[in-house]
């Protein structure tokens, strides 16, 4: 009896898998001529996938914050004649993603590919964060993906396609010490972007949330740091830059644009990050004690408590070293070595394509 029981699970599971792949071939996009909007398009992840996409032919649109970070990025892009335009825009302010999204739409006739990218890092223990920490995390990891994903879906349902990928983070699916705006704010943005594929669906848009592990992108840079902000940098730098632990950037976005070609529901990024989701679905208990053992070892309160500091602010005797010559070199590479967003005036308003 149990074993007929057996027998019949394994030939549905197969039919379904069966079903899937049938199915996920079917939702197949070709992105050349199509129309991708990146945010935080300007350096790091963004930067990374804006130069995957043109590789595939698609028209390219990044927005970011910062003027230069921008003119930097289009420059590359277009020294190697990829049509590539950039709006400068902040994505936490509704009207000018809606002003942003309209110009695109006016411009060049279409939107097909969303990637919902921009966001930030505040990494320090729960004592150095304030309300505002969690707000602003809200804004650019909740509020932000919703804005854009608003502004797109009218004009998607009209054409009936469309892809909008979340780029969310592993710590959206377990919440690390001393990151709790940010896995906090991920955590919504797993599930807002899991809410609209279920509704998105029907219209023939396919939402696709990505949870990279660690990814070697450069932003440690630009996070910022709490507390005794030079370990906190020391650590979260060289923990980003081990190669077994940590994935390239380019090989993080070949698999974000074949999740995205495909339409594909979830994509998890790593093999540590995906052991460490399947775990903690799991083993809740275990992995809630594993997590509160670690944080025991982590760098106490103190040093410039609420106060922040840049990664590059940061840096001392333990960091930069040769732990994180790889991190370091991605930075270099993706454009995060400019300067901050936060130390640039933003343009107004901003919905012109550059």
């Amino acid at each position: 009896m149990l074993q007929n029981k057996l027998l019949m699970l394994g030939l549905g599971m197969s039919v379904v898998n069966t079903a899937t792949t049938i199915a996920r071939m079917f939702r197949r996009m070709e992105f050349k001529d199509k129309v991708v909007v990146i945010t935080g398009g300007s350096r790091g992840l963004g930067l990374v996938l804006a130069r995957k996409f043109a590789k595939e032919n698609a028209k390219l649109v990044l927005i970011a914050r910062d003027t230069e970070e921008l003119e930097a990025a289009e420059k590359e892009l277009q020294d190697k004649g990829v049509e590539a335009h950039i709006i400068v825009c902040d994505v936490t302010v509704q009207k000018d993603v809606i002003a942003a999204m309209d110009s695109v739409i006016e411009q060049m006739g279409q939107i097909d590919v969303l990637i919902n990218n921009a966001g930030v890092i505040q990494v320090g223990p729960m004592d150095s964060m304030t309300v505002d920490d969690f707000k602003v995390a809200l804004d650019n990891h909740f509020w932000a993906p919703l804005y854009s994903a608003l502004a797109v879906t009218p004009h998607m349902r009209e054409k009936k396609s469309g892809r909008i990928v979340n780029i969310s983070s592993i710590g959206g699916k377990i919440s690390v010490p001393h990151l709790l705006p940010y896995t906090a704010s991920k955590f919504a943005l797993v599930g807002l972007s899991e809410g609209l594929r279920h509704e998105l669906m029907q219209d023939n848009i396919f939402v696709t949330t990505v949870c990279p592990g660690l990814m070697r992108t450069g932003s440690h840079v630009n996070a910022d740091f709490k507390g005794q902000h030079k370990l906190e940098y020391a650590l979260f730098s060289t923990i980003n830059s081990l190669p077994f632990i940590s994935s390239g950037a380019e090989k993080a976005a070949d698999e974000i644009i074949n999740a995205c070609r495909f339409g594909d529901a979830e994509l998890i990024i790593t093999t540590p990050a995906q052991f460490a989701a399947k775990f903690r679905a799991l083993f809740p208990q275990a992995t809630a004690d594993t997590l509160g053992t670690i944080s025991r070892f982590l760098p106490k309160t103190g040093g410039i408590g609420t106060n922040s500091k840049t990664g590059k602010q940061s840096q001392s005797e333990f960091s930069p070293s040769p732990l994180t010559y790889l991190a370091d070199k991605a930075a270099e590479e993706n454009n995060e070595e400019l300067k901050s967003p936060k130390n640039t005036e933003l343009k107004e308003p901003a919905a012109e394509m550059a």
